[in-house]
């Protein structure tokens, strides 16, 4: 069943980082400190983008945190400590609604340990 009135503490994350090791060594930073329940990595993305008055385009990996509100503050300073780009990406995305038990199952991996 979808809990609609839940989902509001709920987010998704999105991170790009130059290629699939650096992207693998912030998912389990996140993962270890529990400031994600979980992280997906799309090994190849290209992204086309405007960087210091130049368009420019390069191969980068996707990491999809899930995450809650309250460990938004705690991941992003963990991505812009750790992660190799001066300006690293770090987009937050409302969930919606989900399922109840994977919520659960959320909301318990991302409490503090």
């Amino acid at each position: 069943m979808i809990d609609m009135k839940r989902s509001g503490q709920f987010r998704v994350v999105l991170v790009t980082a130059p290629n699939l090791k650096a992207a693998r060594q912030l998912a389990r930073q996140a993962l270890e400190g529990h400031l994600a329940a979980c992280a997906n990595l799309i090994p190849r993305i290209e992204s086309h983008y405007w960087w210091q008055g130049k368009l420019e385009k390069s191969g980068e990996a996707l990491i999809l945190f899930k995450t809650r509100a309250g460990q938004l503050e705690k991941l992003e300073r963990l991505v812009l400590e750790k992660h190799p780009y001066d300006t690293p990406e770090f987009v937050v995305v409302n969930l919606t609604g989900g399922a109840e038990r994977y919520l659960d199952w959320l909301t318990r991996e991302t409490k503090s340990q």
